[in-house]
């Protein structure tokens, strides 16, 4: 199966350090060589980067981590292939319009007999079991609340029960934002970490890279990293229970009660 990686921050903030490790887990440390991809929120816009070559040989990918490109929310993942033939249309994430907002989303699983009706306003190019069911989470709650965008705990509620169904066809581990937010459902695997004031020094367990924190941050900043498995060996990593879905704003994950 795939890996996934998410950063959701309070202050936009760059994710070189985290890809760096995570980019190794392409082909080198492990055998996601089959495509990978990222994908930043700056203001309405998206950058969007994808490769069909592995992480660890792509020059694209050379190029994240060279340059720091500073977001609130960022999406990325590195493929193993199940369904879908190696393949650019085959890269997560994927990216589409809702409500005048760009969504992007990454999933890591493996979908079984999933061939839901999709009435043509959000049609997969690929075919990955993944990009289907990003259209058909999208035509859902289109369906569900029309032109408009819900308030947040309507939209989480409906995402919690599209998830659901989903991920009875197989293993539904996914990231979705639309960049003021990052919404995470676990089927299997997910941790996160928040780092926050007073910053710690942190070891990337796939590459032997340190940073001190707290001399690239302000007191101010917090950042929440969303993982498949952990990148670093001297930080609390939270796990995620299977079937939970969490909510991220402002590099803190939100209660559903506090939204």
């Amino acid at each position: 199966m795939c890996q996934l990686l998410g950063m959701n921050c309070n202050v936009p903030t760059d994710i070189v350090f985290s890809f760096t490790g995570f980019a190794q887990r392409g082909g080198r440390t492990d055998t996601h060589h089959d495509g990978w991809g990222i994908a930043f929120f700056e203001g309405a816009g998206v950058r969007h980067f994808v490769d069909h070559q592995a992480a660890v040989a792509s020059p694209v990918a050379e190029l994240i981590k060279r340059y720091p490109i500073k977001s609130t929310n960022v999406i990325a993942h590195i493929r193993k292939a199940t369904q879908g033939r190696v393949a650019l249309e085959n890269c997560h994430p994927f990216v589409r319009e809702l409500w005048g907002r760009y969504w992007v989303f990454a999933h890591n699983g493996d979908l079984k007999d999933f061939h839901p009706e999709l009435n043509g306003a959000y049609r997969p190019v690929g075919n990955t079991d993944s990009e289907r069911a990003f259209c058909y989470l999208l035509q859902q709650l289109r369906a569900r609340f029309g032109a408009e965008a819900p308030a947040l705990p309507a939209l989480r509620a409906a995402l919690a029960d599209l998830a659901r169904e989903i991920a009875a066809h197989g293993t539904f581990n996914m990231l979705l934002s639309s960049g003021a937010e990052m919404f995470v459902h676990c089927s299997t695997s997910l941790f996160y970490v928040v780092r926050q004031h007073p910053f710690v020094t942190a070891k990337l367990s796939d590459e032997d890279v340190t940073v001190d924190f707290a001399t690239l941050t302000t007191p101010r900043d917090r950042v929440a990293v969303i993982v498949t498995q952990p990148l670093t060996t001297n930080e609390a990593w939270t796990p995620f229970a299977p079937g939970e879905l969490k909510l991220f704003v402002d590099g803190w994950p939100v209660e559903a009660e506090s939204v």
